[in-house]
């Protein structure tokens, strides 16, 4: 479907075009507020037509283009130009279905809103993606899309609706999924890893791990190495190590034999849990088992050290592992100049940034945001803008995350206003638009000033966008709602949680009925009990 024809077919109500004037607000001195300009694709993709130099060589008798470079060239430009349409039909759906509000609304929306032309499975793709905040929405939207004309949904389309529907515990409705999936021939590996990941962060150590051993003894499929591997780091990042540790410790030489992967993931386990003997204890069998300490292995271990305040022993480490001649990735010197700047310690890490950009590698985003890091850290935010101006220059961000690191230090030394403008540029700036991390860090700090007017309006740009709000930027809004005892308003924020298939934690519903009852709303809290406990009860239907 061409974009064109896609746009045309939109009511014409929906919402602001996806392309925006810029909001005009107050430039600082700052190198981050300069204006910049997008990535120019002649550098990959339109050099011939565009490099005069280029085309005079090409009418020399001794100079031809390859055709292969040429047809390379031509496939990136297609490609770019099918992902940025992909990325704008999307950011259009999205627009529509936030604007519902209603998942029950979702289908007959569509209906009007769009053509009957074949829909792109890129495209359910995308927006199932964006939907990853909302799974109930995001389930109308699929049960919508599959009965397009001519559209089968995919392995990914399936998995990432699972993964939205297991963020807000919907596993009955999650498997009702996998049943569908499977005499379609689309059940693979990674929708159970999905699944245990899910059951697991909810604190359901064993069901994950049943999940797991359902992948083969029920739907029949063999797990690989690589999928116990995923199992144990499933549930070692999910703060339950004991229990990974346990299924390592029986299933070990009888349903698998681990290699060095598996042993890192143990190792990463411990050291998250800050449990040094443990690791220690792992460690040793590693080696006992012939297995010897690699790059990512010295990269977990000075992860630990760091996390457990312990620097002079990832520092040593670093020695060490140079000292064998294994060297380290940039993710290596990315938790050293992130653990060292967090306590301060600037001078050193930017002696690792240095070595960083002395070293075979180059110098990515990730390196750069740690490096912003640090000097927020210690306060010399101009520093943190010429790395930023850095970034520009060598062409690696920024990004997203950079800002959101610059604001939430910003906030934490009460330069609000400085933040409000960097937030305001983030969506002028390609590859740096907010984020739903980065409207939570603006809703909150407006929330924490009591200036939830504010709140609510970056809440309402953020909403034009397609962008779905986290149980977490719910929870600030009502709950400052609900101190200043806007109750109706702290109300239709509520409600539209439930209407996404968000549980409430049970202290901000607590709350929320105690304003209700003293304002003498008993019937809107009785509702709100009724519909949370049917949630709790019955899987979503669609």
């Amino acid at each position: 479907m061409h974009l064109t024809n896609f746009r045309r077919n939109i009511a014409k109500s929906l919402l602001k075009p996806v392309h925006t004037p810029l909001n005009r607000t107050k430039s600082y001195t700052s190198p981050l507020y300069r204006r910049n300009q997008p990535p120019n694709p002649s550098l990959h993709v339109h050099f011939q037509q565009k490099n005069p130099i280029f085309a005079s060589l090409q009418r020399c008798n001794f100079v031809s283009v390859p055709e292969r470079a040429v047809t390379v060239c031509e496939n990136a430009r297609e490609k770019l130009q099918a992902d940025v349409e992909t990325s704008q039909q999307a950011e259009v759906i999205c627009k529509l279905v936030s604007a519902i509000g209603n998942s029950r609304n979702v289908e007959a929306a569509m209906n009007s809103a769009t053509s009957t032309d074949c829909l792109s499975p890129n495209v359910v793709l995308e927006v199932l993606k964006r939907l990853n905040n909302g799974g109930i929405m995001a389930l109308s939207f699929f049960r919508w899309a599959e009965k397009r004309r001519g559209f089968q949904h995919s392995s990914e389309c399936y998995n990432c609706l699972i993964e939205s529907l297991g963020k807000i515990k919907q596993f009955k409705m999650v498997w009702l999924l996998v049943d569908e999936m499977k005499p379609k021939g689309l059940l693979c590996a990674d929708t159970f890893a999905l699944i245990s990941r899910r059951l697991a962060r909810a604190k359901r150590a064993r069901e994950a791990i049943e999940a797991f051993e359902k992948m083969q003894s029920k739907y029949g499929l063999k797990p690989e190495l690589q999928d116990y591997n995923r199992l144990l780091d499933t549930l070692s990042k999910s703060r339950q190590v004991e229990r990974a540790q346990m299924v390592f410790d029986q299933w070990k030489n009888t349903r698998f034999m681990p290699d060095i992967k598996s042993y890192t993931i143990m190792l990463e386990g411990w050291g998250q849990e800050r449990n040094f003997l443990r690791l220690d204890e792992v460690f040793r069998e590693m080696k006992e088992d012939g297995f010897e300490p690699d790059v990512v292995t010295y990269g977990i271990l000075i992860n630990a050290y760091c996390k457990g305040g312990k620097y002079d022993d990832a520092v040593r480490l670093y020695n060490e592992m140079e000292g064998k001649n294994i060297k380290a990735t940039p993710h290596i010197y990315c938790i050293l100049i992130n653990g060292l700047g967090s306590v301060k310690r600037l001078n050193e890490a930017v002696q690792f940034y240095e070595l960083c950009k002395g070293s075979s590698y180059d110098v990515e985003a990730p390196t750069y945001n740690a490096l912003v890091g640090a000097y927020c850290k210690s306060c010399r935010m101009p520093d943190a803008y010429r790395v930023v101006e850095e970034m520009r220059r060598c062409g690696a961000g920024p990004n997203t995350r950079t800002y959101d690191i610059i604001l939430h230090h910003l906030i934490k030394l009460q330069r609000r206003g400085e933040a409000y403008s960097v937030f305001q540029k983030m969506k002028g700036e390609v590859g740096c638009e907010p984020s739903v991390s980065t409207y939570e860090i603006m809703v909150r700090m407006f929330c924490n000033e009591r200036r939830t007017d504010m709140a609510m309006q970056v809440w309402g740009q953020m909403k034009a966008r397609g962008v779905l709000p986290g149980m977490h930027m719910f929870s600030a809004l009502i709950d400052r709602l609900c101190n200043e005892r806007r109750i109706d308003s702290a109300c239709r924020y509520f409600h539209e949680m439930l209407e996404m298939g968000m549980r409430p934690p049970e202290r901000m519903f607590k709350q929320l009925k105690q304003f209700l009852v003293k304002e003498g709303k008993q019937d809107i809290a009785i509702i709100f009990a009724h519909k949370i406990e049917k949630m709790r009860r019955y899987p979503f239907v669609g």
